[in-house]
């Protein structure tokens, strides 16, 4: 073949789009879920188990765990948010072997698809979880390249110096790799060895804020995560209940990761009445009897309770005041300045605690 053959040769894209990104689209898990879901020959298209980087289209069956999935290509994907202020005691997986309750037990069903959680809080950590029906959304916010920071509210038992606070971050060394906090503040509360600081990082690594504390030979005694991105964990939450984020908020949040704003599905009159009902229900505190805290078997807790003290109140995370849980930011600020601005105020740019 001739070198103007060559030139004339036009080169046919590949047919169809990735299978992980069809489904993240749709809303049957994230795209971190459905390639996990491959690699355990989970998803089957027609009829033939799927591989990583497979594409399909409109005429391919697809079927998770033996189930056909219902796909309309030309339908737009339902973007719906929800805020959930997780308690102690629950994990973040859908179901447990061992009976334990989980985030996703107080959610409302969604109509169309189903609620994907956007990164995981251990058992031990309370705080803000966000749920989405948009896998893409869910993939990007927890994608490391579009750099979503997480702030927390941290309690740690010992000695804390200044030079601690430098090294933790410029970095220290843990066992999956060099890890650090972007900012650190020293917040009000705590006494004795008791402190609480608000810390931010920028990856969503496994016990990653409690093993770099403990990097310093310091003890976490309570963590709370109180913003994700743009998303704060206002008072009026109570713990263990969840809201549902307006079309503006939800618009804020998918235009941090490059995202156009989808409309909210619409909702005839029962529908929204049912889902003002259970906002709600979900906003009013929780009652004495409503939360399992106590993790041991119930023989075993009724033993310890009969031979410890008397309980005292418990101390509570530092709060962020009430309003919107959503902070509009201007695309300059993902990136920090390198020296403050005039006067603006403390905290308002990328990977600064806030509040």
């Amino acid at each position: 073949m001739s070198e103007q053959d060559l030139q004339n040769t036009e080169i046919t894209p590949p047919a169809g789009e990735k299978l992980q990104k069809v489904l993240a689209r749709i809303g049957v898990g994230s795209r971190r879920d459905v390639e996990a879901w491959i690699s355990q020959g989970r998803i089957k298209v027609n009829g033939v188990a799927a591989t990583l980087g497979q594409r399909v289209d409109l005429h391919d069956a697809i079927a998770v765990d033996g189930k056909l999935i219902k796909r309309e290509e030309a339908a737009e994907a339902t973007r719906r948010v929800i805020m959930y202020n997780k308690p102690d005691g629950e994990i973040c997986t859908r179901d447990d072997p061992e009976g334990r309750p989980t985030v996703f037990d107080r959610l409302p069903r969604p109509k169309e698809g189903r609620w994907i959680n956007i990164g995981r809080l251990d058992i031990n950590t309370t705080g803000l979880l966000l749920f989405t029906t948009d896998g893409e959304l869910a993939n990007r916010l927890m994608h490391p390249s579009y750099e979503m920071d997480r702030e927390y509210a941290v309690r740690v038992r010992g000695e804390v110096d200044d030079e601690m606070i430098e090294r933790l971050k410029a970095g220290v060394m843990l066992e999956d790799g060099p890890a650090k906090f972007t900012d650190i503040q020293k917040a009000p509360g705590g006494e004795g060895f008791n402190h609480w600081y608000h810390c931010v990082v920028m990856e969503g690594r496994n016990r990653e804020v409690r093993r770099l504390w403990e990097s310093q030979g310091l003890v976490v005694s309570r963590l709370k995560r109180v913003r994700f991105g743009p998303v704060f964990l206002n008072s009026d939450l109570p713990m263990g209940r969840w809201r549902e984020m307006s079309q503006g908020e939800i618009d804020i949040l998918a235009a941090e990761v490059g995202l156009q704003p989808v409309a909210l599905p619409a909702m005839n009159l029962k529908a929204k009445d049912k889902m003002e009902r259970l906002q709600r229900k979900s906003s009013r505190p929780m009652g004495r009897g409503e939360r399992v805290r106590n993790l041991r078997p119930a023989h075993e807790g009724a033993a310890a309770a009969a031979e410890r003290p008397a309980r005292q109140p418990r101390e509570e995370a530092p709060r962020k005041s009430r309003g919107s849980a959503v902070a509009e930011r201007p695309s300059d600020m993902r990136k920090r300045p390198s020296k403050p601005e005039g006067d603006k105020p403390a905290g308002r740019g990328r990977g600064k605690p806030r509040g």
